[in-house]
């Protein structure tokens, strides 16, 4: 009936001519009784959509239900003041059954026991609920207001950084000006409780001294049966209205406390106060000891302590099932509509430095839960390989990948793929590093950080495999050796800024006044980077920076040509980099090139660049296959194969043979120290 009132636009004007009706003219005790339980049913069902809303502006129209409900009962008290005043010497039920049942029932029938139920719900409705309240509400409405501007500057921020459309925008600057206004308005609604309940103790004095006057000198009543009748009436009249507006004083409270959340209060609450028994196990500890102190009720105490630990009991064993993953069976989430979530940067994932993907079957190498021996692999060879470079690698980022066979892995640095394989997670592979002493059954495959012949064989197979000549790791090693292999290959592009700035900071921690001389005062911040990553390419460690700033300080006063710091850094580290290549041997067997072939190659440096010089390909073919064949003559004689060239032509040739890649060291005369001695092995010259 109220809906389809609303529907054809009459539910307003009905109801305030049934306001105007409970104050103007006499109602029948039958309808005031119905007026009043409907107050009450109102109450509750505010306060409870007060409590089940999950953030305040999802109950918007509660000021405007504040204020007719306040009206409503108003107007009953208007209405119920003339019943009482008119009918009240003829007894209770001359008021309606509703006032004599709050009058005889709730108070038993003593006007004094009535009048202090009165109070006390006058003084816990006044002071208590509506003054904080009120204050909650006058203190949110000012926040709000003084936090309007930053508000529409962050979405202002947020369109014209194409994170939410036009559309989105408008939506959020109206929930912004919704906001406002609710807590403004809850602000003045709040007085409207506050005037209420001072409203109803005015009422309920005048009901009392009315009716005194009214029995004693209109109906002959002696004056202790007036007070009696009016006393009863006027306090059932006014404990029938406080109580409805106790309840919507507690709404109007709980909606201005209402943080925002995905759960109504009452879940929130549970969640928060109960989620963890460690509160229950407490509070059950300490009403058992005030349970058993001599003179105290134990049976109260105890009985509760035993709820309070048994639901504490219940909490840690459910938080436990669900640690345990007893919520792996519940169904996923859907995924919203397409369409209806707005792109932003957090759809935008960064690129991870170092990648490991692996198939599904080789998740158990990777799972901690199930003691992944390839994650102790990794740890290890990021321990070794940082100790070796001087600075801390970063750490490999590790996905399954449904696209890959099952038992494939794929290694990426910076996005791109540099390695991928199959393996074995049941088998062992036997690889024949070249010196084996008899064949072994398996299935065939290739070493995947070296290239080299390998079995996949099984674990039976092992030791006889290994009495063979072969070298035999399981699938975890396999995938470890095979990043430790691309890691030192690419050590240079694993070194940036972050690297450096650390590696500065810890310079200062030792040496403070070479930090400060060093960056910016020697090289920027970049630039060290270029001459660190620099030597990396080369296979040259970065763990002694104190010799390398020192270096940088010192050359930078006389050039900033990046070639010339990088050859001035190598100078320094000199002694490092001939023991890395020779070891402790004293004599240091070295190739070189005539003097008519470094004046050829010198002038097409010139000519060109270091990375690109003006060389003739018919030159250029036959002094790659004289550096090649020197230094298969060397790796057969067991020797390392180093080429010893000006420090002019370093970087060029450096280069150069990098592109026949295979093991050959260029050094420059200024890096070899003077405690070694050198022996000439071969000399290339401009025919080869």
């Amino acid at each position: 009936m109220i809906a389809r009132l609303q529907n054809i636009g009459l539910g307003i004007p009905v109801l305030l001519l049934l306001l105007l009706a409970l104050m103007t003219i006499q109602v029948p005790t039958l309808l005031l009784d119905v007026a009043f339980t409907f107050n009450i049913a109102l109450s509750i069902v505010v306060l409870l959509a007060s409590v089940y809303a999950l953030q305040p502006l999802q109950f918007a129209a509660f000021p405007t239900v504040l204020l007719v409900a306040t009206l409503m009962r108003l107007a009953l008290n208007v209405a119920s003041t003339r019943v009482v005043l008119l009918e009240g010497h003829e007894g209770g039920a001359a008021a309606g059954q509703v006032i004599e049942a709050f009058g005889e029932v709730l108070v038993g029938g003593n006007y004094v026991v009535g009048l202090v139920v009165f109070v006390v719900l006058v003084i816990i409705n006044f002071v208590v609920v509506t003054k904080g309240a009120g204050r909650i509400s006058e203190v949110s409405a000012r926040f709000t207001l003084d936090a309007m501007p930053g508000k529409q500057m962050a979405i202002d921020a947020d369109l014209n950084a194409g994170i939410i459309d036009q559309v989105k925008a408008k939506q959020r600057r109206e929930e912004v000006s919704r906001e406002a206004d609710f807590y403004g308005a809850m602000d003045g609604a709040s007085k409207f409780v506050r005037g209420d309940a001072v409203a109803g103790i005015l009422i309920m004095l005048i009901n009392v001294v009315g009716g005194l006057v009214i029995g004693v000198a209109q109906h002959d009543l002696s004056f202790s049966d007036a007070l009696q009748k009016y006393t009863l009436l006027a306090i059932g009249d006014g404990l029938v209205a406080q109580l409805p507006s106790l309840l919507l004083s507690t709404a109007a409270a709980v909606i201005v406390t209402r943080v925002s959340s995905e759960h109504d209060m009452s879940a929130q609450i549970m969640k928060e106060m109960f989620d963890d028994p460690r509160s229950l196990g407490v509070t059950a500890a300490v009403l058992f000891v005030l349970g058993i102190v001599p003179g105290m009720p134990h049976a109260v105490f105890i009985i509760l302590a035993a709820i309070a630990g048994g639901s504490a009991w219940l909490i840690a064993r459910r938080t436990a099932a669900r640690a345990g993953g007893d919520d792996d069976d519940l169904p996923a989430p859907a995924p919203p509509p397409e369409g209806t979530v707005d792109v932003g940067w957090e759809d935008v994932s960064p690129v991870d430095v170092l990648g490991l993907e692996v198939g599904y079957k080789l998740i158990p190498l990777v799972d901690r839960s199930q003691d992944g021996e390839l994650l102790k692999r990794i740890k290890g060879v990021r321990k070794k390989l940082s100790q070796e470079f001087g600075f801390l690698v970063p750490s490999v980022h590790i996905r399954d990948n449904l696209e890959l066979v099952p038992n494939g892995y794929r290694i990426s640095l910076l996005g791109v793929t540099l390695g991928e394989a199959q393996i074995m997670v049941d088998r062992w592979m036997a690889i024949d590093p070249g010196e084996v002493f008899g064949s072994l059954e398996g299935i065939p495959t290739k070493d995947p950080a070296f290239g080299l012949s390998a079995l996949w064989i099984e674990a039976s197979q092992r030791e006889a495999a290994q009495s063979l000549g072969y070298t035999v790791v399981d699938a975890s090693t396999v995938v470890a050796t095979h990043l430790n292999q691309v890691m030192q290959d690419h050590a240079s592009e694993l070194l940036g800024h972050d690297e450096v700035q650390k590696l500065v900071d810890l310079l200062a921690e030792i040496s403070p006044k070479l930090a400060e001389q060093l960056v910016p005062g020697a090289v920027s911040l970049s630039g060290l980077l270029k001459i660190l990553q620099s030597l990396l390419a080369e296979k040259i460690p970065i763990r002694d920076l104190r010799t390398i700033a020192e270096a940088l300080t010192e050359a930078s006063a006389v050039s900033k040509d990046p070639a010339f710091l990088l050859q001035a850094v190598r100078a320094s580290l000199g002694r490092m980099i001939v023991q890395n290549i020779y070891g402790g041997e004293p004599t240091l067997d070295v190739i070189t090139l005539d003097a008519e072939l470094e004046q050829l190659l010198d002038q097409a440096r010139r000519q060109g660049s270091d990375a690109a010089p003006v060389l003739e390909p018919g030159l250029a073919e036959r002094l790659s296959n004289s550096l090649i064949a020197a230094a298969d003559r060397q790796e057969i004689a067991g020797k390392p194969a180093v080429v010893l060239v000006s420090s002019a032509l370093r970087a060029m040739l450096a280069r150069f043979v990098k592109l026949s890649r295979r093991v050959i060291h260029v050094l420059a005369f200024e890096e070899i120290p003077d405690n070694k001695q050198i022996t000439v092995v071969a000399t290339i010259g401009r025919s080869g």
